[in-house]
């Protein structure tokens, strides 16, 4: 006798090759039209579905997790980031929830290195130049100066696997590394990267010409670069964020890139995105930050090896095992 497909539910497009397979394996439903779910509608996809596919912008809280249908026995993420999930209230229901780590590293890290680069080189400004039809007086010794990145020092703020590769790729250009972390790495990959632990945030923030955010976005680490940590900052410095938004206070920010406290900002991350707060337009438009729309994963190649994942997870999962990617609740 066949086993019965599950009814998975998928709340975003995603690459073809990915939904040609889940088509295959299991009974899906597609987002064709990539138009983002109501709340009602994801609610309604948590009352009928056996697994459910979501993405980094679907809020599963406890609120919506309570009206969750029987069946419902898999989340499973298509996403590495987590904090749009409430874990806790999921397990309570019995529902396992899964992630896709360690695919999007590299690629993070390398929009990373692009923004630490654009930021003190200007090169946001400098593509507008041409394409616009600006006026170009031709090259001179004054023109669109910058600053050199090599013998820099790069503060990392989390030193996980993406923080890792920024470090191994920075060092590369030059860059002395520094980090913050829980704890210090292991003693073989700090040697590797000649790198300088700082168990004191404040104390490393204080000391760098750019810092890079690597961190997950948790309660512990909302708002973790505060209005107080941004002042610690020296006014030549840099900063770069390609986790999430809320890591950062984004007012503090903007205030102090105003003032000129703060040299320039590269961010691929935002509070309340899509919305972007105009002042921070404004700012990109003055040449002090470099916005990007949250590009940092965004290769063919991630997004399908991310499917992969979520298709190894579910697969899994339909065959009584554990899933390679469950994550738990901390208190667990």
């Amino acid at each position: 006798m066949t086993k019965a497909k599950p009814h998975v539910v998928v709340t975003r497009k995603l690459p073809d090759p990915v939904e040609t397979r889940m088509r295959e394996l299991f009974r899906a439903d597609l987002n064709l039209e990539d138009r983002p779910l109501s709340q009602a509608e994801l609610v309604e996809a948590l009352r009928t579905a056996d697994v459910l596919v979501p993405t980094v912008t679907d809020r599963l809280d406890a609120a919506a997790l309570s009206q969750s249908g029987p069946n419902l026995k898999l989340i499973a993420n298509f996403g590495n980031g987590i904090d749009n999930i409430d874990i806790g209230a999921a397990y309570e229901r019995g529902i396992t929830v899964t992630n896709t780590p360690n695919v999007l590293t590299g690629d993070t890290a390398d929009m990373t290195m692009a923004l630490m680069l654009a930021v003190p080189r200007r090169l946001a400004e400098g593509a507008q130049i041409l394409p616009n039809g600006l006026s170009w007086p031709g090259w001179s010794p004054t023109w669109m100066l910058g600053h050199r990145i090599w013998g820099k020092r790069l503060g990392i703020v989390g030193m996980g696997r993406i923080g890792t590769a920024v470090a191994r790729r920075a060092q590369a250009f030059g860059l002395s590394i520094h980090y913050h972390n829980r704890r210090p790495v292991d003693p073989k990959t700090e040697e590797e990267l000649e790198a300088t632990y700082w168990d004191s945030l404040d104390q490393m923030l204080a000391r760098m010409d750019i810092i890079s955010v690597n961190c997950p976005h948790t309660p512990a680490t909302f708002h973790l670069l505060s209005r107080r940590r941004l002042k610690l900052m020296r006014p030549d410095a840099y900063l770069v964020n390609t986790a999430r938004g809320e890591v950062i206070d984004e007012a503090a920010l903007i205030e102090c890139l105003e003032t000129n406290s703060l040299a320039g900002a590269g961010l691929d991350v935002f509070e309340g995105e899509p919305a972007i707060d105009p002042k921070l337009i404004k700012l990109a438009q003055e040449g002090k930050a470099v916005l990007l729309p949250h590009m940092g994963s965004a290769t063919i190649e991630g997004r399908i090896e991310m499917g992969e994942k979520v298709i190894i997870n579910i697969r899994t999962w339909m065959d009584g095992h554990k899933p390679p990617d469950r994550v738990l609740p901390l208190s667990v």
